[in-house]
Protein backbone atom coordinates (compact mmCIF):
# COMPACT_ATOMS: atom_id res chain seq x y z
CA UNK A 1 0.00 0.00 0.00
CA UNK A 2 1.34 3.42 -0.90
CA UNK A 3 0.79 6.23 1.60
CA UNK A 4 -1.33 9.25 0.73
CA UNK A 5 0.88 12.19 -0.27
CA UNK A 6 3.50 9.97 -1.93
CA UNK A 7 4.72 11.36 -5.26
CA UNK A 8 5.37 9.24 -8.32
CA UNK A 9 6.78 11.51 -10.96
CA UNK A 10 4.27 14.31 -11.38
CA UNK A 11 1.47 12.33 -9.69
CA UNK A 12 0.58 12.68 -6.02
CA UNK A 13 -1.31 9.81 -4.38
CA UNK A 14 -4.56 11.01 -2.77
CA UNK A 15 -6.16 7.72 -1.69
CA UNK A 16 -6.42 4.02 -2.44
CA UNK A 17 -9.29 2.97 -4.71
CA UNK A 18 -8.86 -0.80 -4.90
CA UNK A 19 -6.68 -3.74 -5.80
CA UNK A 20 -6.77 -6.65 -8.20
CA UNK A 21 -4.66 -9.31 -9.82
CA UNK A 22 -2.46 -6.87 -11.72
CA UNK A 23 -1.90 -4.30 -9.00
CA UNK A 24 -3.30 -1.57 -6.81
CA UNK A 25 -5.30 1.43 -8.03
CA UNK A 26 -5.04 4.88 -6.47
CA UNK A 27 -6.71 8.21 -6.90
CA UNK A 28 -3.93 10.66 -7.70
CA UNK A 29 -3.45 14.30 -8.68
CA UNK A 30 -1.64 15.04 -11.93
CA UNK A 31 0.36 18.06 -10.70
CA UNK A 32 1.28 19.14 -14.25
CA UNK A 33 -2.26 19.28 -15.62
CA UNK A 34 -4.18 19.81 -12.35
CA UNK A 35 -6.52 16.87 -12.84
CA UNK A 36 -7.41 13.74 -10.93
CA UNK A 37 -6.34 10.44 -12.42
CA UNK A 38 -6.51 6.77 -11.56
CA UNK A 39 -3.03 5.27 -11.12
CA UNK A 40 -2.75 1.51 -11.50
CA UNK A 41 0.54 0.41 -9.98
CA UNK A 42 2.13 -2.93 -10.73
CA UNK A 43 3.68 -4.44 -7.58
CA UNK A 44 7.49 -4.70 -7.67
CA UNK A 45 7.37 -8.49 -7.45
CA UNK A 46 5.24 -8.63 -10.59
CA UNK A 47 7.30 -5.96 -12.37
CA UNK A 48 10.32 -8.28 -12.11
CA UNK A 49 8.38 -10.98 -13.97
CA UNK A 50 8.87 -10.35 -17.71
CA UNK A 51 5.57 -12.02 -18.67
CA UNK A 52 3.57 -9.94 -16.14
CA UNK A 53 5.32 -6.79 -17.32
CA UNK A 54 4.41 -7.62 -20.94
CA UNK A 55 0.77 -8.17 -19.90
CA UNK A 56 0.75 -4.85 -18.00
CA UNK A 57 2.08 -2.96 -21.05
CA UNK A 58 -0.28 -4.87 -23.38
CA UNK A 59 -3.25 -3.89 -21.18
CA UNK A 60 -2.28 -0.22 -21.40
CA UNK A 61 -1.70 -0.35 -25.17
CA UNK A 62 -4.94 -2.25 -25.84
CA UNK A 63 -7.03 0.12 -23.77
CA UNK A 64 -5.38 3.23 -25.20
CA UNK A 65 -6.16 2.03 -28.73
CA UNK A 66 -9.90 2.15 -27.99
CA UNK A 67 -12.03 5.25 -28.25
CA UNK A 68 -15.48 4.90 -26.73
CA UNK A 69 -17.49 6.85 -24.13
CA UNK A 70 -17.75 3.74 -21.91
CA UNK A 71 -14.01 3.03 -21.91
CA UNK A 72 -11.52 5.05 -19.84
CA UNK A 73 -8.79 7.05 -21.53
CA UNK A 74 -5.19 6.03 -20.85
CA UNK A 75 -2.99 9.07 -20.35
CA UNK A 76 0.38 7.47 -19.80
CA UNK A 77 2.30 4.35 -18.95
CA UNK A 78 5.35 5.12 -16.89
CA UNK A 79 7.79 4.32 -14.16
CA UNK A 80 8.98 6.30 -11.14
CA UNK A 81 11.00 5.12 -8.14
CA UNK A 82 10.98 1.56 -9.56
CA UNK A 83 7.19 1.59 -9.62
CA UNK A 84 5.52 0.88 -12.96
CA UNK A 85 2.13 2.50 -13.47
CA UNK A 86 -0.69 3.27 -15.86
CA UNK A 87 -2.24 6.72 -15.49
CA UNK A 88 -5.81 6.83 -16.74
CA UNK A 89 -8.97 8.87 -16.62
CA UNK A 90 -10.64 8.86 -13.21
CA UNK A 91 -14.42 8.61 -13.26
CA UNK A 92 -16.38 9.07 -10.05
CA UNK A 93 -19.26 6.77 -9.40
CA UNK A 94 -20.25 3.32 -8.30
CA UNK A 95 -17.80 0.49 -8.42
CA UNK A 96 -18.64 -2.64 -10.34
CA UNK A 97 -18.51 -4.51 -7.03
CA UNK A 98 -21.20 -2.33 -5.43
CA UNK A 99 -23.38 -2.51 -8.55
CA UNK A 100 -23.13 -6.30 -8.60
CA UNK A 101 -24.15 -6.47 -4.92
CA UNK A 102 -27.32 -4.51 -5.77
CA UNK A 103 -28.06 -6.78 -8.75
CA UNK A 104 -27.48 -9.88 -6.64
CA UNK A 105 -29.94 -8.61 -4.02
CA UNK A 106 -32.55 -8.01 -6.74
CA UNK A 107 -31.99 -11.47 -8.22
CA UNK A 108 -32.34 -13.12 -4.80
CA UNK A 109 -35.59 -11.26 -4.11
CA UNK A 110 -36.90 -12.21 -7.55
CA UNK A 111 -36.06 -15.87 -6.93
CA UNK A 112 -37.84 -15.78 -3.55
CA UNK A 113 -40.93 -14.36 -5.25
CA UNK A 114 -40.83 -17.03 -7.96
CA UNK A 115 -40.57 -19.79 -5.35
CA UNK A 116 -43.52 -18.35 -3.43
CA UNK A 117 -45.61 -18.21 -6.62
CA UNK A 118 -44.61 -21.77 -7.54
CA UNK A 119 -45.64 -22.96 -4.09
CA UNK A 120 -49.03 -21.25 -4.43
CA UNK A 121 -49.57 -22.78 -7.89
CA UNK A 122 -48.73 -26.25 -6.54
CA UNK A 123 -51.14 -25.78 -3.61
CA UNK A 124 -53.87 -24.60 -6.02
CA UNK A 125 -53.26 -27.56 -8.37
CA UNK A 126 -53.37 -29.96 -5.44
CA UNK A 127 -56.74 -28.56 -4.29
CA UNK A 128 -58.21 -28.75 -7.79
CA UNK A 129 -57.07 -32.36 -8.28
CA UNK A 130 -58.58 -33.49 -4.94
CA UNK A 131 -62.06 -32.20 -5.80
Amino acid sequence: MIANGTKLGHYEILSALGAGGMGEVYLAEDTKLDRRVALKILPETLAQDNERMRRFVREAKSTSALNHPNIITIYEIGESDNKHFIASEYIEGETLHSRLKIWLTCIREGMRNLLRMKKRVLIFQNKVLKR
